[in-house]
């Protein structure tokens, strides 16, 4: 009985350190860029790559209205975006192998 109680707190501390990790991440998505606040996600790389114009208005992550330079916002975001991404894999993966 132990043992069962021992694996189900094993895997309740995975899963909470999972979420703390996604939590933070999350959070150096975030940054600055022309006056506004944005969020390095693949909804704001789409929303970017689809437009053609090279200074647009869109909504930051405080729905203020912000005009930015469209290529620098979106080549920061691709940066930004992949960087976090390949550090929480990573994280994750050193998290997952110490289970």
């Amino acid at each position: 009985m132990d043992d069962i109680t021992h694996k189900i707190r094993a895997r309740f501390d995975h899963e909470a350190a999972k979420h703390t990790l996604r939590e933070k991440y999350e959070a150096k998505m975030l940054f600055a860029h022309q006056g506004g606040m944005f969020r390095a996600s693949a909804e704001l790389i789409v929303l970017l790559s689809s437009f053609t114009d090279d200074t647009i208005v869109i909504l930051d992550e405080f729905k203020n209205p912000t005009r930015v330079n469209r290529t620098n916002l979106l080549q920061e975001a691709k940066q930004r975006h992949q960087e976090m991404l390949n550090a929480w894999s990573v994280e994750l993966d050193g998290m997952s192998t110490q289970r």
